[in-house]
């Protein structure tokens, strides 16, 4: 269906940061799938467990115990403040679960009806749910009337922090580095105050990390960064290597609002989705791949730094590790449009953000390789934009 303003490229076969075409062209991929395949494309470890599960199981259903699906669990809650999972399919699911789960809690306390708190230029999902906690009118419009429950507060905004205060919501539900809303990062010093907030009066705090999580920011999820810790998180995205996995984790005395019946998913949690998260998990969740991570983002912040300023239509860099926007004077789609051409992928966060979501495996010679490129994309979107 015409759901799509695609690109004129038809990826055929993609390794590590590159992809090719139907044509055989070689492409340089800062996209990763949307920050999905951050181990790059078709990391081997992940391709030996996925071609051994395939010849042993692929799908049981949730009546049944699922042993890859209570391991990849066991993983998610030692590391991280967790300590209970509920798989899906995507970040959208993941979200749908969240909220629901936040619904029956508020239902179990007598509650007339459960009202979250999010915020203006987030994005939660497509879901008729996650498109009401939404905070663009893009992403809602032609879908009215919207799920009622859901208030937009200002992103950054201390006075969102009193209205909270004043309207005691049952959660807050945010992403502490809006993606899809143009890469803006959450002050450390806002967040802490909200995470006190919530615990003052009781109110639960949801982070949404499906594009952060999975080490994209350089820690394994990003509420870590931020010395906060959530009732709730969900991701999908990075968690299985671009093979459809979504989860909702929270800790025990929120999960235990779930009873059997109350929620579910056909192929959430699948022996072949657990199989990739599971390898996905191991290798981004090791402390010298962590480390590697943040020695490589550094590395391309750096040579960033080093060439934008002599591009005066940049106006900003924002974002932690491997998710970057560059807010720019300009429509960020002819700049998309004009790397395409040069072969290497980038992607847009709203009008006039580039973002740059390169694997979490790239090495310095791919940086460079980048840098270089970009220069001249840079240059031919000053010449035929800004004379």
């Amino acid at each position: 269906m015409n759901t799509y303003s695609r690109l004129p490229l038809s990826i055929q076969n993609g390794k590590g940061t590159y992809v090719w075409s139907n044509n055989n062209e070689k492409y340089l991929d800062f996209t990763s799938g949307i920050a999905t395949c951050n181990l790059g494309h078709c990391p081997p470890e992940v391709e030996k467990a996925l071609k051994k599960q395939l010849s042993a199981l692929w799908h049981t259903s949730n009546l049944y115990h699922v042993p890859k699906q209570e391991e990849l669990a066991r993983l998610l809650v030692d590391k991280s403040c967790f300590d209970q999972v509920f798989f899906c399919n995507s970040g959208a699911e993941a979200n749908e679960a969240a909220i629901k789960l936040v619904r029956a809690i508020a239902n179990n306390s007598h509650k007339k009806q459960a009202s979250i708190v999010t915020f203006q230029q987030s994005f939660h999902g497509r879901t008729l749910a996650t498109v009401a906690a939404t905070g663009q009118e893009k992403i809602k419009s032609g879908f009215e009337p919207m799920l009622e429950g859901f208030i937009h507060l200002s992103y950054n905004d201390y006075q969102s922090l009193q209205t909270i205060r004043e309207l005691k919501p049952t959660a807050v539900m945010l992403e502490l580095l809006q993606g899809e809303g143009g890469v803006v990062p959450a002050e450390p010093e806002w967040v802490k105050e909200l995470s006190s907030i919530c615990k003052e009066y009781g109110i639960l705090l949801v982070i949404d990390e499906v594009q952060t999580g999975m080490g994209r920011t350089g820690s394994l999820f990003l509420y870590e960064q931020y010395d906060v810790e959530p009732d709730i998180m969900t991701l999908a995205k990075g968690l299985g290597s671009g093979f459809p996995i979504g989860a909702m984790l929270a800790k025990e005395e929120v999960a235990r609002a779930f009873k059997p019946g109350m929620h579910g998913s056909t192929f959430g949690g699948n022996p072949l989705a657990c199989t990739a998260g599971i390898e996905t998990l191991k290798i981004i969740s090791e402390e010298n791949f962590l480390k590697n991570i943040t020695e490589q983002s550094q590395f391309l912040h750096t040579q960033l730094e080093s060439v934008l300023d002599d591009f005066s239509f940049i106006k900003e860099k924002r974002g932690k590790g491997m998710l970057i926007g560059l807010e720019i004077d300009g429509n960020a789609i002819d700049m998309v449009k004009m790397a395409l051409e040069e072969k290497l992928l980038l992607l847009s966060a709203g009008p006039n953000v580039v973002r740059l979501l390169p694997p979490l495996t790239i090495s310095q010679e791919e940086v460079i390789s980048f840098i270089q490129t970009f220069i001249k994309v840079l240059q031919q979107y000053r010449e035929e934009e800004h004379g």
